[in-house]
């Protein structure tokens, strides 16, 4: 037992030098921002080559604390954003795709960030196409799991069962239901590396994810196997490793 516990305590030392090696700067901490109108909360980890997080409708920066430390230890700066109205910021009464891509996008100029990596899950991964879309040019590399860039053919029928027929939908339900409205034109335009995700089990048709994948040009896309929306993402290391595995191929 003694020999076990020394070894992980040298393991951990061999961690942690590498990581100080590679960034004398390493930081950790929250903070708030003022952007667009609203205040966003963030959670900021690590040093190197800027990556930000988007999280899914209704989440939080929470579900990417594994993610976080995975990427930061691999010797990136890393931002998991609050999304507006979400997580710890005031709730709002309406909820618009475009502004939360204006949101990141102005969060990126106060930050003084050069061409950021993003990698958003869900709602995310559409804020991340969406910015580069009407911000062409800002974003280093996009990597999205679970997005869709519209509404009509994209979802399952089970998952619009659940929320697009109630009496009283919730704002963020009310932006689900009626966005986004992105064409597949506006992806032609994307000259971004771009990975491009969705899990076997998503809610997201697999000919959805195809249609982003295939008409981004270079884009690399999958299908992964026995994955549902978010087990691979919420505090998984799979996401981090596909992450870093893409960043590694075109050298980000």
């Amino acid at each position: 037992m003694k020999r076990f516990v020394r070894r992980a305590f040298f393991a951990a030392l061999v961690i942690l030098s590498a990581v100080s090696c590679r960034c004398p700067k390493y930081e950790s901490y929250t903070d708030t921002i003022e952007v667009n109108g609203v205040s966003l909360f963030y959670a900021a980890e690590g040093c190197g080559k800027p990556v930000i997080l988007l999280h899914g409708n209704g989440g939080s920066h929470n579900t990417f604390e594994t993610t976080t430390r995975q990427l930061a230890q691999a010797g990136y700066m890393v931002y998991a954003i609050d999304s507006r109205g979400q997580g710890a910021n005031k709730a709002l009464d309406e909820y618009h795709y475009k502004d939360m891509a204006t949101d990141v996008k102005e969060f990126i100029d106060a930050k003084g960030l050069v061409k950021p990596a993003v990698f958003g899950y869900s709602d995310g991964g559409i804020i991340a196409l969406q910015l580069e879309v009407m911000y062409p040019g800002t974003l280093g590399a996009i990597i999205t799991g679970g997005a869709n860039i519209f509404v009509e053919g994209a979802l399952t029928e089970s998952f619009r069962q659940k929320h697009f027929y109630k009496e009283n939908p919730k704002p963020l339900e009310i932006m689900m239901i009626n966005e986004p409205t992105m064409t597949v034109e506006d992806m032609k335009g994307i000259n971004t590396p771009c990975l491009i995700l969705s899990g076997e089990n998503d809610i997201i048709l697999p000919e959805h994810t195809r249609l982003i994948g295939e008409n981004i040009p270079g884009a690399e896309y999958e299908i992964l196997p026995d994955e549902g929306h978010g087990t691979y993402i919420r505090n998984c290391r799979k996401i981090g490793d596909l992450i870093l595995g893409f960043f590694g191929r075109i050298g980000y």
